[in-house]
């Protein structure tokens, strides 16, 4: 079976009755990534592996040779969110599909590229998804709705950790949902929050219609993390 279709059967296995929680390996523990990745084992839905080039966004995060090691331990989805420049977004998305991401997703803000690569996704089986930072206006999802498999919001600045939720957060997830009613697929599409995961901001994030949320030290730091789960699929 290709890649692309095992990695489909892994995102078509996300259960939908309950909040899911997307695990940040950028807030694992680096020098031991096998530990922590075996220790979310039963707890994370998706692995979320932020990639990033040191230009679209402050930060030099994951690469493929990587992220093929990590599939080798784990059949949990990856979800990679590329956070890169237009000029090599199609390659990247093209590695990390060959090594293994379930679900690959570009930026509203690479516009008709990102959309040309979201098809060349498609093409090889891998589930698609759209981001758009916190400053951008939602009107630039428009375009992606109808083919994405994901919508995810940031709710901080990219590429900088340890930041407060934005304050318009939860209006931006009101109104994504909506978008998504209107072209019929709000049942279709997940609705994701990455950025300001506290104990504090998930209830409210899962109220304005968040069906996953990416866990940073929220998952990582938990001294207790069957516990922080079970508290988190309750919401």
């Amino acid at each position: 079976m290709a890649q692309g279709t095992i990695g489909s059967a892994r995102y078509a296995g996300l259960p939908r009755n309950r909040l899911l929680a997307e695990f940040s390996l950028w807030s694992a523990d680096l020098a031991n990534l096998e530990a922590d990745v075996k220790r979310a084992e039963g707890h994370a839905d998706l692995h979320h592996l932020d990639v990033a080039d040191g230009h679209f966004a402050p930060a030099l995060l994951f690469f493929p040779d990587l992220v093929a090691r990590l599939r080798k331990l784990t059949d949990t989805p990856f979800h990679v969110h590329l956070m890169t420049t237009d000029d090599v977004l199609a390659s990247q998305a093209d590695q990390f599909a060959e090594a293994g991401a379930d679900l690959v997703s570009v930026h509203a803000e690479n516009g008709r590229t990102g959309l040309d690569v979201l098809e060349r996704m498609k093409a090889v089986g891998v589930r698609t998804g759209v981001v758009a930072k916190v400053e951008t206006e939602l009107t630039a999802l428009a375009p992606f709705l109808p083919v994405v498999d994901m919508v995810t919001l940031l709710g901080t600045r990219i590429g900088v950790k340890g930041q407060d939720l934005d304050p318009d957060a939860c209006a931006r997830l009101e109104q994504a949902a909506s978008m998504l009613r209107d072209v019929g697929r709000r049942d279709q599409v997940l609705l994701a929050a990455d950025g300001g995961i506290r104990e504090h901001t998930v209830p409210k994030l899962r109220a304005a219609g968040a069906d996953t949320v990416v866990m940073g030290s929220l998952a990582f730091g938990a001294l207790d993390l069957g516990q922080r789960m079970r508290w988190s699929r309750g919401l």
